[in-house]
């Protein structure tokens, strides 16, 4: 399968999702393995869902990737489903893109079935895309953020 995107579309990933089972744990671990600082964290409770972003680089660096550590609120969230069935590890890589709807276009002529039809979530600085594949990838999210 051959994506024809403007080169300038794709600019970065912007993140990598990782389940765990343990926020303080996890968080601790990327700060004391790696020095990663945790720069915003909360709580998704629609999806039952704690959040924390660790910065991937130096201090005071936005424009870099970042880690994004969930943990499940209750039994019920997707992530303590995603861990139940998964394990811990990576749940969803975001790109960071120019213009989500563009990018959605094109993956959407070439892979039609295999990812949901429109953004669902706007937040007042970027633009998330859940990119849902089902093969070739068995669990991952693919999103799309449009800063």
């Amino acid at each position: 399968m051959t994506v024809d995107l403007p080169r300038d579309l794709v600019t970065a990933i912007d993140h990598v999702g990782i389940a765990v089972a343990d926020m303080e744990a996890a968080k601790a671990f990327y700060r004391e393995t790696f020095g990663m600082e945790t720069v915003h964290e909360e709580v998704n409770e629609e999806q039952g869902v704690l959040e924390a972003m660790v910065r991937v680089g130096p201090a005071g660096d936005a424009s870099g990737a970042m880690i994004q550590l969930l943990a499940p609120l209750d039994e019920s969230s997707t992530i303590a489903r995603f861990l139940d069935r998964f394990g811990p590890g990576i749940q969803q890589l975001a790109y960071r893109v120019t213009d989500v709807e563009a990018f959605c276009d094109s993956i959407h002529r070439v892979a039609a079935g295999h990812f949901l039809d429109a953004p669902v979530a706007r937040l007042p600085r970027l633009l998330l895309s859940p990119l849902f594949t089902s093969r070739p990838w068995k669990a991952a999210l693919f999103n799309t953020v449009s800063i």
